[in-house]
Order: structure tokens, then sequence, then C-alpha cells
């Protein structure tokens, strides 16, 4: 089925180019982006970008690698302000009314 009709990109092409990037580099993170490069074309309208995010999701390789999961979550706990103390911040400077 045609995907993107601007570039002719079919879904097979589009799982074609997941399990490529995902044999060739089983870390890599999967967006649009790279899809487009790897079949060697670019967005044009953008109207099929909602078909073609769910065809990417439901290709096999399209997966986050396990280890890469839940980082937002894991920096969240530690709360370090880039290791600065809490005081970090400048204090608010003008007058009071």
């Amino acid at each position: 089925m045609i995907i993107c009709h601007c570039m002719s990109i079919t879904d097979a092409d589009i799982r074609a180019a997941v399990d490529w990037m995902r044999a060739s580099d089983p870390e890599t993170l999967i967006t649009p982006g790279k899809v487009y490069r790897a079949l060697g074309k670019k967005a044009d309208c953008g109207g099929c970008l909602p078909l073609f995010m769910e065809t990417m999701s439901k290709s096999d390789g399209f997966g986050v690698p396990v280890h890469l999961r839940n980082l937002r979550a894991a920096d969240k706990e530690r709360k370090t302000h880039e290791g600065r103390s809490e005081g970090h911040r400048i204090p608010k400077q003008g007058t009071e009314e």
C-alpha cells in the first residue's frame, strides 16, 4: 500500500528500512527522518506522517532498546540540578512594592 504519494513510499519500503536500521545498529532510535534518509527521500507535504508513523510503529524492529527505556524517569529521580546545590539560582533582584 502506498503511504506517501509525494515520494512514492510504500508500507513495505518503511518496514524494510526499519528492519535494515535495526539490523545495522540494534541500539539506534528510529525516527521518521531516519527512515526517509534511509530511503533516500525527504518529507514533502507532511500529510502522510500519521500513517507513516503508524506503519513504523507496527514494524517488528521498531521498539526502543530495553536499556534505553525509562531514561527520563531515571533522570527525574536523581534531581541533581546538574551537580549544583539547591541554592544555585540567582536571587530575584529589584525593588519590592
